[in-house]
């Protein structure tokens, strides 16, 4: 399961070129950031499952 800061690969890529993101909020609604360009992404926790690929990258305790 996914956490605060983990790196996050999204079905589609983002129009920067970059298919990074980083969790920087969770709740109802997940908050994820571009790791490329810095762009913040709000979207509901059920289409944020649906769309999310993979985790890249755990973030560190």
């Amino acid at each position: 399961m996914y956490e605060l800061n983990d790196i996050v690969e999204m079905k589609k890529p983002h129009p920067c070129g970059t298919n990074r993101w980083q969790i920087i909020r969770l709740g109802a609604d997940i908050k994820i950031q571009c790791t490329g360009c810095g762009h913040i992404v709000m979207l509901p926790r059920r289409e944020f499952e649906r769309k999310m690929k993979k985790i890249l990258e755990k973030a560190e305790k």
